[in-house]
């Protein structure tokens, strides 16, 4: 979905002079990796691979003080990940242990093993590996429990997960939270053929006039052509996609030339993991959770609907939930207003699982 628009605005930065737009990025690099030091006594930074799965994958754990309450993050896309915005959430470390995970197919660890080399692409199999994950994580940290933050397409993981494993984690948060109802609610659909009508877009109204009535018969590539008409038709979207989340992609101090490619190779790759899911139903799955359960949505997302994650959340029975919407945010909330996110962490999520 996002990959063509990250090709896009890649290609047009570069086509600028060169000197002074890798010397931009350069110094602003700099500064990026000045600010995401971490030099407490009791914090941690490391990088690195893990055996998980049978393949080697890149996680990330940072934080100011270990005794702070430990968030692992499921990256959405597929194949998109989190760690770029490394230096905007750099206030979370402060509060909070961040573990950031690129999932096979994804970045740093697509760019280890290279396509051959991801093994299988399937939901059930990125599932698995996030228990590995979670116990790695678990282990290294010395914790009983964590947080689990579900970003995107990685909410449809971690609702399953905090269904599963109450037992491995401390609470449940939702943000661009997914929610899957086999295709009942055609809201986002409909509203992108509005919005395609009013801007006069007649070739994009006949692509997606063309699909099968029935989402769940869709190909990958065509769900992936519809998630990107979703995200390009509305303003708001398109705005945070190329300022926040190419920006961050541009100048992480974490990420190279060669990996800004990869971010677009290993969403393009893991566009297959959503064949597997078109038919998922949460309710059907179970609205019972055993863990403080949480979703914070951008009022004004257009790809993950705020309406259909409220009546979600609305039939959730966890021994406590909260539910919150991040104003003047489309996807990508918890990014483009970190700062408003935190804040939701810390007044709902942290005295639940602070000790």
């Amino acid at each position: 979905m996002l990959a063509a628009i990250v090709a896009t605005s890649a290609a047009a930065l570069l086509a600028a002079p060169a000197a002074g737009v890798l010397g931009h990025r350069a110094l602003k690099r700099f500064r990026n990796a000045s600010l995401m030091k971490i030099d407490a006594p009791n914090g941690i930074d490391e990088q690195g691979f893990v055996l998980i799965g049978g393949i080697e994958q890149w996680i990330s754990v940072r934080g100011e003080d270990l005794a702070n309450p430990v968030i692992l993050e499921l990256h959405g896309g597929p194949g998109a990940s989190t760690a770029i915005f490394g230096p905007r959430t750099r206030s979370w470390e402060k509060h909070f242990t961040i573990v950031r995970w690129d999932m096979r197919g994804a970045l740093k660890t697509l760019g280890r093993g290279g396509p051959q080399g991801q093994g299988e692409m399937t939901f059930d199999r990125i599932h698995a590996d996030a228990i590995e994950v979670t116990d790695h994580v678990r282990t290294r940290l010395g914790v009983d429990k964590i947080v689990l933050l579900g970003h995107s397409y990685g909410s449809a993981f971690g609702l399953r997960l905090a269904r599963e494993f109450p037992e491995r984690y401390s609470a449940y948060v939702g943000t661009d939270q997914n929610i899957h109802d086999a295709g009942r609610d055609d809201f986002v659909h409909q509203a992108l053929l509005t919005r395609l009508r009013t801007a006069g877009k007649r070739k994009e109204l006949a692509a997606v006039g063309a699909l099968h009535p029935d989402e769940q018969q869709w190909t990958a590539r065509e769900r992936a052509m519809h998630a990107k008409l979703v995200a390009t038709s509305d303003p708001l979207t398109l705005d945070t996609m190329k300022k926040v989340v190419m920006g961050s992609l541009w100048f992480s101090p974490l990420h190279s030339l060669r990996e800004l490619g990869l971010f677009v190779k290993g969403m393009t790759l893991s566009e297959q993991i959503t064949e597997t899911t078109a038919g998922f139903d949460d309710w059907a799955d179970g609205t019972k959770f055993e863990l403080p359960f949480f979703i914070f949505q951008g009022e004004k997302d257009v790809l993950a609907s705020p309406e259909l994650a409220r009546r979600f959340f609305d039939d959730v029975q966890a021994p406590v939930k909260g539910f919150a919407a991040i104003e003047d945010c489309s996807h990508f909330a918890a990014f483009r207003r970190p700062e408003r996110f935190l804040e939701l962490l810390l007044t709902h999520v942290r005295p639940h699982v602070a000790g």
